[in-house]
């Protein structure tokens, strides 16, 4: 492996690593006070799932954002990472919305949002490298289930 795609793929995964690990801060903060005033879902997972799941998630998510990065420039590839970029973004704004802010309305609407860049990225990254979208299966499997978690939260509270 080239010392470039070593960079790249270092990079690729602390991108999502270190988005996780701020918002995990923020998110640990308010889990012992607001979070656990909150009537919750009767499937809401015990709180220690989260770390390990998110961190697994993050793992799988910058290896197949390193697939695609690697790959040589193109239309779809440069499409592939500003959407991968505006997914991680929405990714990390969801528990500042959720958490900090306490607004679990727009948090919602915001997982949405969050839901659907994760399958446009899916379909773009499957263009370009199918296993990179295969990765990503599980980050959207848990992003589903944790809009459903998110709706239970808003209609109990």
């Amino acid at each position: 492996m080239s010392r470039l795609n070593l960079v790249k793929l270092a990079i690729s995964l602390l991108l999502p690593l270190s988005v996780g690990a701020a918002a995990g801060m923020f998110t640990s903060q308010a889990v012992p006070t607001w979070y656990a005033s909150l009537n919750r879902p009767s499937f809401n997972p015990p709180n220690w799932v989260f770390g390990p799941v998110w961190t697994s998630l993050y793992i799988l998510l910058g290896i197949s954002f390193y697939l695609i990065w690697k790959e040589n420039p193109s239309k779809y590839r440069n499409l592939a990472i500003k959407v991968f970029s505006i997914q991680i973004l929405l990714n990390f704004l969801w528990s500042f919305i959720f958490f900090y802010f306490n607004l679990i309305g727009v948090a919602l609407l915001e997982i949405i949002l969050l839901w659907i860049s994760i399958v446009a990225m899916i379909y773009l990254f499957y263009k370009i490298k199918p296993i990179a979208a295969y990765l990503n299966i599980p980050y959207l499997l848990w992003v589903s289930f944790a809009t459903i978690l998110n709706s239970g939260y808003y209609f109990l509270n």
